[in-house]
């Protein structure tokens, strides 16, 4: 057994890979997918001066524009038909998913198994469909009022080109919905996360350069890039860890007798992750917080002495009251989004309709007070460790005048999607590997001896 466990082992390697015909094509079509989005996210809207948006997406560069754009991977700030990127969806997925946790009507759909989400896909796709066009009709109107020292961010103004930005930007946005759908019906992984896992990642070399030229014309020490890259190394690897960290309930099922033969009996764990939230929590709060900085870069001068550029200066990256709204948020929305996704009650009917109970704890109430308050503790771990990854890129850039930014939601997206994308990649190697075991066991069959 051990022999055929560590052949099976060393079989997983490049020449497995090389056999492996149907995953060489997934690989092949998820980085040509990959490679029109981002072809696309250099074709400009028609009618926007792409210069006069550089520079108001430079001035504005700390609100909620400079963080949309990291995630299309500078889309926005060249204002190209992927400008919307595939956020309208992402909105519209979690709006659906809260809604099927307070409407009867859409939890039932999520009951009713594969057809129920069919049914909440359609509706997913139908209110994207709304929000991209709201959103780039809001896009529209404020590239109409945009000026630059260039001059005005659109040639043209009126109604003909609200038309054509709108369709253009809700035609992107559907393009990158059918695409991610694409990648994962055809490709490895999940379409969705991989494009906003490419658009972050574009970003990533322009900072390393920009790194290593403060280190060439003596900004940055030396000995700080080399301790940053350690620091570096040792937060993906704590962001690995703990993302793939979670508390395993055992699970045992009762034996029962029918007619002269026994089933059941078996155990198992029902696993609960460490951070359940996942990245809700960050882009949440993220968000709220950066809505009076946006407010105020675009009141311009008209608010230098008003109350939202009081409120913005106190909210700034770095300020101290900046960072206790941030990790309250983040501890907030940590436990509404866990509360959300996953119910205690629920979950102990469903192992008390099958005969599954928790060793030591009666099944019923008893076990979703015991599910609840292990769901409790562990989100509690969860949030504090998301508050520590989002407030170490603060603190680089406020007090070591780091000059990109490292940690936060972007680490938090790149290291899930690499660990799923991976674990897809081992799924598919161990498939081709047992079928060709499969495939030997049939043919060393057919010639061995049966016994009689």
């Amino acid at each position: 057994m051990a022999s055929a466990a560590e052949q099976l082992a060393a079989n997983l390697n490049l020449g497995v890979l090389s056999k492996a015909t149907e995953l060489k094509k997934r690989i092949w079509f998820t980085l040509a997918a990959l490679i029109v989005y981002r072809i696309g996210t250099y074709i400009p809207v028609p009618g926007v001066d792409a210069g006069v948006m550089a520079e108001i997406l430079r001035q504005h560069g700390s609100g909620i524009l400079g963080m949309f754009d990291m995630f299309t991977g500078g889309a926005l700030g060249r204002m190209t038909v992927f400008a919307l990127n595939i956020m309208p969806y992402i909105s519209a997925s979690i709006i659906i998913q809260l809604m099927s946790s307070a409407l009867p009507t859409l939890e039932a759909l999520k009951k009713e198994g594969e057809s129920g989400r069919k049914k909440l896909n359609q509706y997913t796709r139908y209110l994207t469909v709304l929000i991209a066009i709201f959103q780039a009709y809001g896009i529209a109107i404020g590239l109409e009022g945009m000026q630059g020292s260039f001059g005005p961010a659109v040639y043209n103004a009126g109604l003909f080109f609200r038309v054509s930005c709108v369709a253009t930007l809700v035609g992107g946005t559907l393009f990158l919905m059918w695409l991610g759908e694409q990648i994962t019906a055809r490709g490895v992984g999940n379409g969705i996360s991989l494009i906003i896992f490419a658009g972050i990642v574009a970003n990533v070399p322009s900072a390393l350069v920009a790194t290593l030229e403060l280190g060439r014309t003596g900004a940055l020490s030396t000995v700080f890039i080399l301790a940053f890259l350690l620091i570096a190394l040792a937060v993906i690897a704590f962001v690995v860890f703990m993302e793939r960290a979670q508390r395993r309930i055992p699970i045992q099922y009762p034996k029962r007798q029918v007619g002269n033969r026994m089933f059941g009996g078996e155990s198992t764990h029902l696993p609960l992750k460490l951070n359940t939230a996942g990245v809700i929590p960050p882009i949440f709060a993220s968000s709220l917080l950066l809505l009076p900085a946006t407010f105020a870069g675009f009141a311009g001068g008209q608010a230098d002495d008003g109350w939202v550029s009081r409120i913005s200066a106190a909210l700034a990256h770095g300020q101290p009251l900046y960072m206790a709204l941030y990790v309250a948020l983040i501890i907030f929305f940590a436990f509404f989004y866990t509360a959300v996704v996953f119910n205690p009650a629920e979950t102990a009917d469903n192992l008390k309709k099958h005969g599954g109970f928790v060793p030591g704890i009666r099944p019923g109430q008893a076990t979703s007070d015991y599910l609840d308050r292990v769901l409790t503790r562990l989100t509690g771990v969860g949030a504090v460790y998301l508050c520590i990854v989002c407030l170490l890129p603060e603190i680089l850039i406020s007090q070591y005048g780091v000059p990109f930014y490292f940690g936060g939601t972007s680490l938090l997206i790149i290291v899930s999607v690499t660990m799923d994308t991976v674990a897809q990649v081992q799924s598919h190697l161990f498939a081709h590997q047992y079928e060709g075991l499969i495939r030997k066991a049939r043919l060393g069959g057919r010639g061995a001896p049966r016994l009689r």
